[in-house]
């Protein structure tokens, strides 16, 4: 495997464990409605990073299209728990923002 594809993966996987720390304390807030957005971003980013990290060792000619929605759910993500104060939060869209990045180095742009 190239060096390229054991960065992307270790990148969504980081994320994808960020977004799955972030949904979870989310739940546990207070004024869990005001949290429903950012647990929805949470979910989706988490389980797109999932999917390419299962792609990013089978031969798929989809691959690239993954790796392009994944970077488009990090950024979603990322935007999303910017907007909150919560340590939680700030950790995930950093971890997004880095995973957001490295799909696209991924695929050149």
């Amino acid at each position: 495997m190239s060096q390229a594809v054991e960065t992307l993966v270790s990148k969504v996987a980081a994320c994808a464990k960020a977004c799955n720390e972030c949904f979870d304390a989310c739940l546990k807030e207070d004024d869990v409605k005001m949290m429903a957005n950012c647990i929805r971003t949470d979910r989706v980013c988490a389980d797109m990073c999932g999917i390419v990290a299962d792609f990013a060792y089978r031969e798929s000619e989809i691959f690239p299209d993954l790796v392009a929605a994944c970077a488009k759910a990090c950024g979603i993500c990322a935007e999303e728990c910017e907007n909150h104060e919560m340590q939680h939060c700030q950790d995930c869209a950093v971890a997004c923002r880095e995973c957001e990045k490295a799909c696209k180095e991924y695929l050149g742009q």
